[in-house]
């Protein structure tokens, strides 16, 4: 080799040594500005930012509810919050007049030892019993078969019928057998997020298998389609709700495997691309409505009820992993559109794991936590009833 070309060959490897340091340092650079996401505590803590309460009503966070474990009983829950008591599996609230207003509440979650596992902190926030006194209010609540059931909306039917409440109207098409007088609503036993996005029967009979959503109409040209402008004119009398509650969720995802993490995001995020929909169309047809949704409730803290219903094919835990992912996820997804008037209702909170609900059923509470779930709805919908909304 002749000296010019060594020196040539040492000009290369010197631009390759200098090439390599800048990239080296590009992606060092890159990588510094990457964020790093947070660690998450090994119990999982599902808290929305914001519970609700009410002047005289008894309310409670199960504890069970919020944390990811097979085994509550072995940890030990601190409550933080100068209003209400803790207890073994919850800590329960009856707000007084002078409570009115927002108060922190926090959560400590230690070991049998006292090493802390898990915090968490949200605000209580508890409305006037007369909020909304001299107002009307017209009610849409569209869920699964927790809402066709009909439990909870004749609760919610039942404490707006008390006195200081607005003139209350619950709009729906469907009154199944077990409503209350005056009781409506869009619950069906099964039902998606996707489902009331854009199932069409062209020969509905009424079951599940022959009933079109109720906001999906077709079109002259023969194309079904979301329609909610439509469905607020033929079935609302023309006149948009003013409040519209969405409880979904444990049909969109139960099926997921909870030892398969791609099945249950794929699965979660399908689900929320189909609720983003409904909200948007919701939003757009009626843009001065709240628009509340509940968390996916929690199941029974026994395997008897999925044992009952399921006899193996389904189970408790792989239940109770997927539902606290999706509670996470939903908080994340829908707990800062305020903007859009779409709010996070804490259905899976004041819902009891274990008086709430009968032995031989895994997702679908006795009487006593259909009331809760009442209780926590009309609780939020208080909340916006308290002063004028812009």
């Amino acid at each position: 080799m002749s000296t010019r070309q060594r020196h040539n060959m040492i000009a290369v490897l010197v631009h390759l040594s200098i090439l390599a340091a800048f990239v080296f340092a590009a992606a060092a650079s890159a990588a510094a500005k990457t964020p790093v996401p947070p660690a998450r505590d090994p119990l999982e803590l599902t808290l929305p930012a914001v519970c609700y309460s009410v002047v005289g009503l008894p309310m409670s966070l199960y504890y069970d509810n919020i944390v990811l474990t097979q085994e509550p009983d072995k940890l030990h829950f601190q409550v933080r919050c100068e209003l209400g008591k803790a207890a073994a599996r919850a800590w329960t609230v009856t707000p007084q007049a002078a409570d009115v207003g927002d108060h922190d509440w926090g959560l400590c979650v230690t070991d049998a030892a006292g090493k802390q596992l898990a915090s968490a902190r949200c605000k209580l926030h508890v409305a006037p019993a007369d909020a909304g006194s001299h107002a009307a209010l017209r009610l849409l609540l569209v869920g699964d078969s927790l809402t066709h059931a009909s439990i909870y909306p004749n609760e919610i039917a039942r404490l707006l019928s008390l006195s200081g409440n607005p003139a209350s109207k619950l709009l729906g098409t469907f009154r199944p057998a077990g409503v209350q007088p005056g009781v409506a609503h869009e619950g069906y036993g099964g039902w998606t997020w996707a489902r009331f996005v854009s199932h069409y029967e062209p020969k509905p009979d009424g079951t599940y298998h022959k009933r079109s959503s109720p906001f999906v109409f077709l079109r002259p040209a023969g194309k079904a389609v979301l329609d909610v402008p439509r469905y607020i004119q033929t079935a609302c009398d023309g006149t948009p709700p003013d409040v519209v509650t969405f409880l979904l969720g444990t049909n969109d995802c139960f099926s997921a495997k909870a030892d398969d993490p791609n099945s249950v995001d794929e699965k979660i995020k399908a689900m929320l691309a189909q609720a983003d929909i409904l909200l948007a169309a919701f939003h757009q047809a009626a843009p001065r409505a709240d628009l509340g949704v509940g968390l996916t409730v929690p199941p029974n803290s026994r395997e008897s009820g999925f044992e009952a219903n399921y006899h193996g094919k389904y189970h408790r835990w792989n239940w109770k992993q997927v539902q606290h992912e999706l509670v996470r996820r939903e908080i994340e997804h829908f707990g800062h559109r305020q903007a859009q008037r779409i709010f996070v209702v804490p259905t899976e909170l004041n819902l009891d794991p274990v008086d709430g609900f009968p032995v031989n059923n895994g997702c679908h509470p006795n009487a006593a936590g259909y009331r809760q779930l009442g209780v926590t709805i009309y609780s939020w919908i208080k909340s916006r009833l308290e002063s004028p909304q812009p």
